[in-house]
């Protein structure tokens, strides 16, 4: 499961990356300095493992992680070919959410590839060019399905109905996931065409540092165009993250942060957010040797994560043992729960919850 940035050229995509990855791709003050898509595999900032790690006191500690891919700015015209775009649309499609990056901040040394600072235009300037594709993909499929629905085949009807919702939708300059079909028809119809306006996304605002907390007038219009959206909008002074990422002493981090009066770097948030995006959550191991976040979707099964760990545990599961992350905490050990009554046994039915944390019994 990764997230992918987008943006116009020139918004901070790249700056951004290299904040959350630091995996310094090429930022320059040019469009298409990143070509390939730069992908980062990013810690997920998570205070529970901390606390985990001071109640053990493990030989190692291993966050969870997202993926993170840094795609190429993208210019009017892709959904035809102009710039990078089949190569954009191409490394777009193959994400599962994405951060839209809208630059909300003036800076006259920093050109913009429309010449003037107006995040909704370069908004609706990308929206246009995904939908122009998701519509391509509707045209194709319509024409299949009519065929089948003119001979009768209901299955074919049913689908033509919610296709020609989309065709209408796309054409009034709507995004997928922001037209009205039902539940079934998004599942039967929608989810297996991956259309790329369809994907969750979050807005990311980079402004000067001055609107790190509260943001400004361009956040403040883009907060309104997306209200009907169903979608996040972060904050993000991108510059001055890229400042704090080169500090290498925590509390000269920490200093930074309270002079702009953050109580954590943004990039923290976003990129707990970007995991949340993924409908991704988090559920721990914790013993001597090691305490580790483990990655599983929302409304995994306890063998469905106990094969993330290892396909053997998944196919020999027999029970999980679990403690809920706050007993953990509120007892101080695995020793002290079990003493309390607290550790559960739960067997294959059981949906994991997040921060649960758990030891499997399997037989192979």
């Amino acid at each position: 499961m990764k997230a992918g940035i987008v943006g116009l050229p020139n918004v901070g995509k790249s700056t951004l990356f290299n904040c959350l990855s630091n995996a310094k791709a090429q930022s320059a003050n040019f469009p298409f300095c990143t070509i390939e898509p730069n992908i980062g595999v990013v810690n997920v900032p998570d205070s529970r493992l901390q606390k985990l790690e001071g109640l053990v006191n493990p030989e190692r500690v291993q966050p969870a992680t997202v993926e993170i891919v840094d795609i190429a700015g993208l210019v009017k015209g892709a959904s035809k070919g102009e710039g990078l775009g089949n190569q954009f649309l191409g490394n777009i499609r193959e994400t599962d959410a994405i951060l839209h990056v809208l630059r909300c901040f003036e800076n006259d040394n920093i050109v913009h590839v429309d010449g003037s600072i107006d995040p909704i235009r370069d908004k609706e300037t990308i929206d246009i060019e995904l939908q122009l594709k998701d519509l391509e993909t509707v045209e194709k499929k319509l024409e299949k399905v009519k065929r089948a629905a003119k001979t009768g085949n209901k299955e074919a009807q049913k689908e033509e109905t919610a296709l020609l919702k989309l065709k209408e939708g796309l054409e009034a300059g709507k995004s997928v996931r922001a037209i009205d079909v039902t539940e079934d028809e998004h599942k039967e119809f929608v989810k297996p065409l991956q259309f790329i306006t369809d994907k969750p996304v979050m807005y990311v605002c980079n402004v000067d540092e001055g609107s790190a907390v509260d943001g400004n007038k361009h956040v403040d219009r883009v907060r309104e165009a997306v209200k009907d959206e169903n979608a996040e909008v972060l904050v993000l002074a991108v510059g001055t993250e890229a400042d704090i990422t080169e500090l290498d002493d925590f509390e000269e981090r920490q200093m930074f942060l309270q002079d702009i009066g953050l109580e954590e770097p943004g990039s923290a948030k976003l990129i707990r957010g970007a995991y949340s995006l993924l409908n991704l959550q988090t559920y721990f191991t914790a013993g001597e040797k090691e305490v580790r976040a483990w990655t599983i979707p929302v409304g995994s099964t306890a063998p469905q994560a106990a094969g993330v760990i290892h396909t053997d545990f998944e196919k020999g599961f027999i029970r999980a043992e679990v403690i809920s992350y706050g007993d953990f905490e509120n007892y101080g050990s695995e020793a002290k729960v079990k003493e309390a009554g607290k550790m559960r046994v739960e067997g294959k039915e059981y949906i994991v919850k997040d921060g649960d944390v758990m030891h499997f019994r399997f037989n192979v």
